[in-house]
């Protein structure tokens, strides 16, 4: 039996492809965003040495350490955003899936609309759909070499049920980096229609080609209509699960409820180590991003003369299988047959997402990325 809630959630293609890759050395994990690249100098012994204490095992406080809090409001601050109340407009969350669900609960009610991107992440569209929530797709489009988002569908998207507009930069699956023009727009669009900005800022800074990092709620009247989620991922931390939720003003107060009743409270350990990231003020990070950007730009000299469409930001790109004849499942499954690991974006939004392949860039160095494309073009040419 099957409760309606999930008739339209499918179920996650990158566990599968990772248990079929198993434990072979010589397979390109290229389809899961995993890395190689430590997390910033300091982290593993203070989570270590937070361990060991009694408030690093405790349950309290339930909607996350203050001291955190206020690293969070700083952290955004330094990147261009306005100034927050620690204390009093952030949750702690255990990662960013909970926070989205979190911030969903308390944005819409069943049957109110979100538009997101296609492709999108589809740990977003589904938790908009587990929430009750109806998902309304704007597409992204590549005919400039890079992912843009259509101006003029976004505004045909909004009908009298949007309550929020659920974007992520830098984006995955797609390596999207919103414009300025974008970012306008999207602005624009939320001040008119009295909408929300629901942003999950997951590589903020992983920004290739010299981008500049832009922070939406420092945008003219954007400070009450955004909720920022955010986490350790663009840190390096997968593994602590740790990540907040910025709720201007009052709205503070629903997240706070439905935080602790969906996910409760971090571990306490969890949090010591993020705030030793961001107390690092970015110093290693720009060392990170470079490293991905040479992994990016080896990943696209591999796919040469292919429609893959670069990644301006973030951890992965995409390339168009449809548009050489070829369904994505099944160049997934021959790519696999030839060493590669690399996931369909079916169900990571709509018709765009469906025609693509996604490569994951992070967790391989260049040395085993230049054997990409040998592999790749024998796939292709028994798909």
């Amino acid at each position: 039996m099957s409760v309606a809630r999930l008739a339209e959630i499918p179920g996650f293609n990158i566990d599968r492809v990772a248990a079929a890759a198993g434990d072979n050395p010589d397979v390109l994990r290229l389809e899961n965003l995993d890395t190689d690249l430590r997390p910033p100098a300091g982290v593993i012994e203070a989570t270590k040495a937070a361990m060991d204490t009694y408030d690093g095992n405790s349950w309290l406080p339930f909607t996350g350490r203050d001291d955190l809090k206020e690293e969070v409001a700083a952290f955004i601050e330094r990147r261009g955003g306005p100034r927050y109340d620690g204390r009093r407009e952030i949750v702690i969350t255990s990662g960013e899936g909970t926070a989205m669900v979190d911030a969903l609960f308390c944005l819409t009610d069943p049957g109110d609309e979100v538009i997101l991107t296609d492709p999108t992440y589809a740990g977003m569209i589904n938790r908009v759909r587990l929430v009750g929530a109806v998902p309304r797709l704007v597409p992204l489009v590549s005919a400039s070499g890079e992912w843009r988002l259509d101006l003029e569908a976004l505004r045909s998207a909004v009908t009298d049920a949007t309550r929020v507009v659920f974007v992520h930069n830098a984006s995955f699956p797609t390596g999207w980096v919103v414009s300025d023009e974008e970012w306008a727009a999207i602005a624009a669009l939320c001040r008119d229609h009295d909408l929300t900005l629901l942003y999950w800022g997951i590589y903020e800074s992983v920004l290739f080609d010299d981008r500049a990092i832009r922070v939406p709620s420092a945008l003219e009247g954007m400070r009450e209509r955004t909720v920022t989620i955010g986490s350790g991922i663009e840190q390096r931390m997968i593994g602590w699960r740790i990540g907040w939720v910025v709720a201007p003003g009052d709205l503070v107060n629903d997240v706070s409820r439905v935080a602790i009743y969906n996910d409760l409270v971090p571990s306490n350990f969890s949090q010591v180590g993020l705030r030793a990231a961001l107390e690092t003020r970015d110093v290693e990070q720009a060392a990170a991003t470079a490293e991905y950007q040479r992994r990016r730009d080896e990943t696209m000299r591999q796919l040469a003369g292919l429609p893959a469409v670069t990644a301006s930001g973030g951890w992965s790109l995409l390339l168009d299988v449809a548009a050489l004849g070829l369904d994505a499942a099944e160049v997934s499954r021959r790519l696999l047959e030839h060493g590669v690991a690399a996931t369909q974006m079916t169900g990571w939004g709509g018709p765009v997402a469906d025609r693509h392949v996604r490569f994951v860039f992070s967790r391989e160095p260049v040395e085993r990325l230049a054997m990409l494309g040998e592999r790749l073009r024998a796939a292709l040419d028994r798909a």
